[in-house]
């Protein structure tokens, strides 16, 4: 009887041991990956992948929320997992039929973004949560407790106006805080919407580690990213500035090369700029300037890189993008602009600012950036002769 009780013990032991050595390595896997990059993006695709890959956690999908203290709310910044049953499948089959460990998933990510553009995360970058209001949001609990909530019945129906519960539709779900230096940064957001496995105690343990190291990850990811934005940042506008605009675009070609994908850079640049400031002076100009900037980073989608090119000129890359489509945003843009109450504008000849674009696509108008920039200036100069306040392609 003392035998079997002690063959029974080292059973459970060697089990125990087995599963330990199998959490390190996935922890020590994940921290490995964190440490070869500093892009944010790419720390969080790490991150959930660590959550969701069947040689990780092995959850259905995951969110990673980040807290943005200055305006005091939680936003969701990516989203990792199938919106169906039959995607799942899809998906699944594809990672055991190609053998995908950790270290495959994260180099299609550097090679080809393309989980940005899935559904399920653009679900996830459109949620913002007050994280002041812990009554009706478990976002917000968890961020103010920097605990971890597992929700399951009675608990989720507690939530069930908040955003987040009704986007996931979940049955139960695990909620962690992500900690740097004792300060909560962010939150992961897994369940198992597909296979319904319970979450269990294990699970959330590890999943807590692996928070711990994500934390300190994303803090130095967002302290270089803040270095980088100041040092190639345009002193006036806070856009990219022309040395960072040419080292943005020769990466975006190189990627959309190897992606074999269409990329296409638009040119803008002010109308009769010389008449506003010789009238009014460069403060006024200035002052211009800094507003059609701002005006330019918020009618642009997130993936595209606003930049100014010098003087009165601006740029956007435009990543995955084809001419047709360039040209509805850069019309859009032109509208927009044109619509816009500047100061003093009725200085300008038609009594409004207005900009000519030209626009460039890879590959058919150059292979190369100085192709695409010398392209792009053609045909901003086409839109000039035509009248101005117009946009002419490549």
């Amino acid at each position: 009887m003392l035998d079997l009780t002690i063959m029974e013990e080292l059973s459970r032991l060697k089990t125990e041991l087995e599963r330990t050595k199998i959490e390190l390595g996935i922890l020590y896997e994940v921290s490995n990956a964190m440490r070869t990059t500093l892009k944010l993006d790419e720390i969080l695709y790490i991150i959930l992948t660590g959550v969701t890959a069947h040689t990780g956690l092995g959850f259905n999908r995951a969110m990673l929320f980040l807290v943005n203290e200055k305006e005091k709310i939680i936003e969701g910044k990516m989203g990792i997992g199938p919106e169906n049953g039959e995607e799942a499948n899809i998906a699944w089959t594809k990672i055991e039929e190609e053998k995908m460990d950790l270290d495959d998933l994260i180099g299609a990510f550097k090679k080809s973004n393309t989980v940005l553009e899935s559904g399920f995360n653009r679900q996830v970058r459109d949620l913002k949560v007050s994280m002041l209001d812990k009554n009706e949001n478990p976002l917000a609990l968890a961020v103010l407790e920097g605990m971890p909530l597992h929700l399951t019945g009675q608990t989720l129906h507690q939530y069930r106006n908040s955003p987040v519960i009704q986007t996931l539709e979940s049955n139960e779900l695990v909620l962690i805080p992500l900690k740097a230096k004792d300060r909560v940064n962010g939150i992961i957001v897994a369940d198992n919407f597909i296979t319904n496995d319970p979450i269990t105690k294990d699970d959330i343990r590890m999943l807590t580690m692996l928070a711990n190291q994500a934390g300190l990850a994303i803090e130095n990811s967002q302290l270089f990213e803040l270095t980088v934005e100041r040092t190639h940042s345009d002193y006036l506008t806070n856009l990219w500035n022309h040395g960072y605009f040419q080292y943005l675009l020769q990466i975006e070609v190189e990627k959309a090369r190897a992606t074999k994908s269409p990329l296409s850079l638009i040119t803008v640049d002010i109308d009769d700029f010389k008449i506003y400031n010789d009238t009014l002076g460069h403060q006024a100009g200035d002052k211009i300037l800094k507003d059609l900037a701002l005006l330019l980073r918020n009618q642009s989608r997130k993936m595209d890189y606003v930049c100014r090119y010098g003087g009165e000129e601006f740029t956007i890359i435009l990543p995955r993008t084809d001419k047709k489509e360039a040209f509805l945003i850069a019309e859009r843009i032109r509208m927009d602009i044109q619509k816009y109450p500047f100061l003093n504008e009725e200085i300008f000849p038609n009594r409004m600012l207005t900009v000519s674009l030209g626009i460039s696509t890879f590959p058919e108008n150059g292979q190369h950036p100085a192709e695409l920039i010398t392209s792009s200036d053609k045909s901003l100069y086409q839109a000039k002769n035509k009248g101005k306040n117009n946009t002419c392609c490549g």
